[in-house]
């Protein structure tokens, strides 16, 4: 109100009368006709432009793509057939008042329209299957007592303890249980061997950082391992000792989200609960490379969306997620990214330092003793995809550098799971590399052990015998 009276006033003092003022809209519409009309005044202009400048006898595609040129010439014969062909359907298409030219470009929108529309269509059916609830199976693991109180559930394969040639001990991956050992390992392989296999959950929760575990059992109890092997072993991504180059390596393999979870893991742990309440914990199935944010190569994709994969990785991740407390999750994760209280290279084999002075060296020289040595004796063995992207060839590399002692197997082609999951023939390979010819399990003792008594005692048995029998008679 106050704009309408404030308009016809500033009218009337130019003098004006207000009913013959223009008002603003039609000041507007008056504006909107002259833009269109230039608008399409210069769409001309460029059309004219175009024509005179392409469209020329002397210009480049006349000359090049026109009737008569090389081009034109070859592709006039199919062209007039395929023309000829279409004019036989104008009759049944195109109506008698419409221009065949307008018709069939009409025609062919709608067609690309509707094959555009069949294909998301089929792509949002096949993309977005149902997910699967997680069902918890009931208890049935073995467990031990441990000596704070806690249980701790393992799982025992192959021969037992007392005729087993070798014992493996296999701390598994992350998001994972007892249950997943080295996937479609079998029975009959580690007979062969004599191989006792045995996995565990640790304490508390159902799954563990398998390498974390397995570097820190090298480091703080060296003399109760006689090797290690390693499958794409991971690392602490922030170590200092890697260099520019390693990192980078490493870091470029993975994607956003991953770098941003453990950037979470490192400076505020508390918001991983929410992400995994969102994926693993959120009572539905899904895809690793979903739930962990993982890079995966063409071999590894082809392995998760197999049927035999698939129902063992859903097994594994309830046996995993049974207490479906984020916790213990999120705990693992920040110690992947933290420091673990030793390095890589305290794991180097070196000499043993002796102290600086003469007094130690004078030690040395009267002791007689042999050199000692520092780290891990065994040998330790390395086996490294070189299409992982899980865990980039670049890790292992760092840990080659950090510790050369170590057997490094460069696998050509091979992704972060397709040389462990399902493979009878690579579990081969790994069991006669690690324990060369098969032998089989240890025989079975059944000799009975017989108490031997000295003849001097036999001899005072049977006097004390005789002179009872007197005795008695």
């Amino acid at each position: 109100m106050m704009g309408g009276e404030g308009f016809r006033t500033a009218s009337a003092a130019a003098g004006v009368a207000p009913d013959k003022a223009a008002s603003f809209n039609d000041v507007v519409r008056e504006f909107m006709k002259g833009l269109l009309e230039m608008s399409v005044e210069f769409g001309r202009g460029c059309r004219d432009v175009v024509r005179q400048s392409l469209v020329t006898e002397d210009s480049f595609l006349v000359r090049n793509f026109g009737n008569d040129s090389y081009i034109g010439r070859k592709i006039k014969v199919p062209k007039d057939n395929v023309l000829r062909r279409l004019r036989l359907f104008n009759e049944y298409l195109v109506p008698e008042d419409k221009d065949p030219l307008h018709a069939w470009s009409v025609i062919l929108s709608v067609f690309l329209l509707a094959l555009a529309v069949l294909s998301l269509s089929i792509e949002y059916d096949t993309a977005i299957p149902v997910a699967k609830n997680v069902y918890i199976h009931p208890p049935s693991a073995d467990r031990i007592i441990l000596p704070d109180g806690r249980y701790m559930a393992y799982r025992e394969q192959g021969v037992p303890a007392d005729r087993a040639r070798f014992s493996i001990i296999i701390p598994h991956s992350f998001l994972s249980s007892r249950l997943s050992g080295i996937p479609g390992l079998k029975a009959s392989l580690l007979e062969e061997f004599g191989v006792r296999l045995l996995t565990y959950d640790l304490p508390g929760f159902g799954y563990s950082t398998g390498s974390v575990h397995a570097w820190a059992a090298l480091r703080y109890i060296p003399d109760r391992l006689a090797g290690a092997a390693m499958f794409a072993p991971m690392v602490n991504p922030y170590d200092s000792l890697m260099n520019r180059g390693e990192r980078y390596g490493i870091w470029e393999k993975w994607t956003r989200k991953r770098k941003f979870m453990y950037f979470l893991a490192r400076r505020f742990p508390k918001f991983l609960s929410y992400f995994y309440r969102q994926s693993f914990l959120s009572g539905k199935h899904g895809q690793i490379d979903q739930w962990l944010a993982l890079t995966l190569g063409r071999r590894d994709r082809a392995l998760i969306e197999d049927p035999i994969y698939e129902e063992f990785w859903q097994r594994d991740v309830e046996e995993s997620i049974r207490q479906g407390n984020a916790k213990a999750f999120v705990e693992e994760a920040v110690l992947q990214v933290s420091n673990w209280g030793f390095s890589l290279a305290d794991l180097k084999l070196q000499k043993k330092q002796t102290g600086k002075g003469i007094l130690n060296l004078i030690k040395f020289f009267l002791s007689g003793s042999e050199e000692e040595y520092t780290g891990f004796l065994g040998p330790i063995h390395i086996w490294q995809g070189m299409d992982d992207k899980v865990v980039p060839p670049s890790m292992t590399d760092f840990v080659h550098r950090v510790l050369p002692s170590a057997a490094v197997h460069k696998l050509p082609y091979e992704g972060h799971f397709t040389y462990l999951y399902f493979c009878d023939e690579c579990h081969r390979q790994i069991f006669t590399t690690l324990f060369g010819t098969p032998q089989g399990p240890l025989p079975v003792n059944n000799t009975i052990e017989v108490e031997q008594t000295p003849l001097d005692d036999i001899q005072v048995q049977e006097d004390a015998s005789t002179q009872d029998d007197f005795r008695t008679d």
